[in-house]
């Protein structure tokens, strides 16, 4: 009789412990919020939710494989501090929670990224989302995007990667769905536009969707003869000019400009359905 009730008590725990979960939906799983719950492994840096923690280190920033443009040369050694990088793009729920609306036009997809914001836009979410939460997080510098681009300051051509014929696995880009005539038509994402974050493998260091999806705005300005004079130590970027910097490529953008070294400018106040981007923090 009291092994009987002991297996029953065990069965009942059992069932306890399974049915929240089981009776969880496929949306559940798919929600940010619910990802962004699951801290990264970061032993030497404090835990930030819905952050990475990037040991600093120096690399060769740059068109490192010399097939990039001008501006991406001089390779030039630059060494960051530690930081942290967004493990996603912010996206269309997090955009609407603190701005109230969702500029966005490919709607209907909360853990998709929201678009459609000029760097003006982000600024002004973060100094509220600053305000709301009590933190600094900010636009990762350009230098530190391309860092935790390539995993770590590592000669990785892509985020995570260097072979083309595997951008399809890590990226959302103007692949065989794209309606554009320079699409990559051997190659399937599984999107026409933009995809929900973290659909796709990470890089090295955790991080998603940094390769693709949509262009990710950096704090920096842009000057084509700023590596030929960028400081070593933290480079900020210009002290002025009349474009900012973005990064990463896009949903409808070719492999080319994916590269994790590609330099994309234009002015702050411009948008478009491919503009975006992702959230940093300096660990000091």
């Amino acid at each position: 009789m009291v092994k009987r009730l002991s297996f029953i008590n065990l069965v009942f725990f059992i069932l306890i412990i399974l049915l929240p979960v089981l009776s969880m939906g496929e949306g559940e799983f798919g929600d940010t919020k619910w990802l962004l719950n699951m801290e990264p492994d970061t032993p030497k840096g404090k835990a930030i939710e819905g952050m990475v923690f990037v040991k600093g280190g120096c690399y060769q920033m740059g068109d490192t494989f010399g097939d990039g443009s001008d501006m991406e040369k001089p390779v030039h050694e630059v060494c960051v501090d530690d930081f942290y990088m967004a493990k996603y793009e912010v996206t269309q729920k997090q955009w609407t929670e603190v701005m109230g609306s969702n500029p966005s036009s490919f709607k209907d997809c909360d853990n998709c990224p929201v678009e459609k914001v000029s760097w003006n836009d982000a600024q002004e979410y973060i100094n509220k989302l600053n305000q709301k939460t009590g933190k600094n997080y900010r636009l990762p510098t350009e230098a530190e995007w391309e860092y935790a681009a390539r995993s770590g300051g590592k000669n990785e051509k892509y985020a995570g990667f260097s072979n083309e014929s595997e951008l399809y696995l890590y990226a959302n880009f103007c692949d065989s769905n794209c309606e554009y005539d320079w699409k990559t038509k051997n190659q399937d994402d599984g999107y026409k536009n933009t995809s929900p974050v973290g659909k796709y493998k990470p890089n090295g260091l955790g991080i998603y969707d940094i390769t693709g999806n949509v262009w990710e705005w950096v704090n920096d300005w842009y000057d084509d003869r700023y590596y030929k004079s960028s400081p070593k130590n933290n480079p900020g970027g210009a002290s002025s000019g009349e474009y900012r910097v973005l990064r990463g490529g896009s949903w409808d953008f070719t492999p080319q400009t994916l590269r994790a070294s590609n330099r994309y400018w234009i002015k702050p106040a411009i948008w478009t359905n491919s503009y975006g981007f992702r959230l940093a923090f300096s660990a000091h």
